[in-house]
């Protein structure tokens, strides 16, 4: 069964976050789906990771850029899996079914938690999964803004 994380942003913005998770899940070898909840956002998260720090590289794409299969990076509305990642990462609202985790190794739900909605969605979410049988793990910004996994 797939692994569950859920981050719960407080200190910090989705755009500071997710880049440097996905440099890192890069970094692992795998290839990466990114699940974000509008088309809009999807083209501006598009731009920004590839201006979002000088010395860093992530090859990624979206429907725009075309050549999903070859994408070590998809951003996508869908829930398709197109460059078969083995992470997924779920932003802004994005989510999917139980049934659909096993395909892959690994999942990133990152959440506001300045917002009401999202955190009643990973709530949600995380009850679901973890009676899904899926492994689920929860981490939370410090005051410095570094992750600390909770119980």
């Amino acid at each position: 069964m797939s692994r569950v994380d859920f981050y719960h942003l407080q200190k910090h913005s989705l755009d500071e976050v997710l880049p440097k998770l996905l440099l890192k899940a890069y970094a692992s070898g795998k290839r990466i789906v990114v699940k974000i909840g509008n088309e809009e956002r999807i083209e501006q998260m598009n731009s920004y990771l590839w201006t979002f720090q000088d010395e860093s590289f992530l090859p990624h794409g979206s429907k725009k850029d075309g050549f999903a299969a070859e994408q070590p990076i998809w951003l996508t509305l869908q829930n398709d899996n197109p460059n078969k990642a083995e992470f997924l990462f779920l932003t802004e609202g994005a989510e999917i079914n139980p049934e659909e985790l096993v395909s892959y190794e690994r999942v990133f739900n990152i959440f506001d938690g300045n917002s009401k909605e999202y955190l009643n969605q990973a709530r949600k979410l995380w009850k679901e999964y973890k009676d899904s049988g899926c492994e689920v793990f929860y981490w939370q910004q410090s005051d410095s803004g570094k992750w600390e996994q909770k119980a």
